[in-house]
């Protein structure tokens, strides 16, 4: 079993040499993609809300169409069901994104925390680890999170 997860995610999401353009690019969407599915599991309850903002900042993050939209979101769901841990997604993330990447994500987990006009605090709780992991600025976590919350017009209670 231990085997099998460990192939998974060497097929899946291990960059390496032998790995042309395109098939990188796969790979770091599906980190992305199963990193925001971790995401939404974390409050046990996957609300639709959730599941049409994680659908709408990966088809404009990544400019898919519905097919290979739906492929993805489809592996991002086994890849976060196989996980071991966050660091097999964020550890490709800081191999392939810039900083101001890093912070759009984080933008992005912030949003589908909160497309249920609340925030959980096993969610907040995992978006910090994230942060944490793909070396963040506190202060862009913090304001990353201001900026979502406000633009939702929810107040600092929610």
């Amino acid at each position: 079993m231990l085997s099998a997860l460990k192939q998974f995610f060497e097929q899946r999401l291990s960059l390496n040499c032998e790995d042309n353009e395109a098939q990188c690019v796969k790979k770091i969407e599906l980190a992305t993609a199963a990193l925001m599915f971790e995401l939404m599991k974390t409050d046990t309850n996957i609300d639709v809300r959730e599941r049409e903002i994680l659908a709408q900042i990966l088809r404009d993050t990544f400019m898919l169409d519905e097919g290979a939209l739906q492929e993805l979101l489809h592996m991002a769901e086994s890849a976060a069901q196989d996980a071991t841990s966050l660091y097999e997604f964020t550890s490709l993330i800081n191999e392939s994104f810039d900083y101001g990447q890093r912070v759009r994500l984080m933008e992005n987990l912030w949003r589908i925390a909160y497309a249920d006009k609340r925030l959980d605090r096993y969610e907040e709780h995992m978006i910090r680890k994230v942060g944490d992991l793909i070396y963040l600025r506190h202060s862009d976590f913090i304001r990353t999170k201001l900026q979502v919350r406000e633009a939702l017009g929810l107040s600092s209670q929610d």
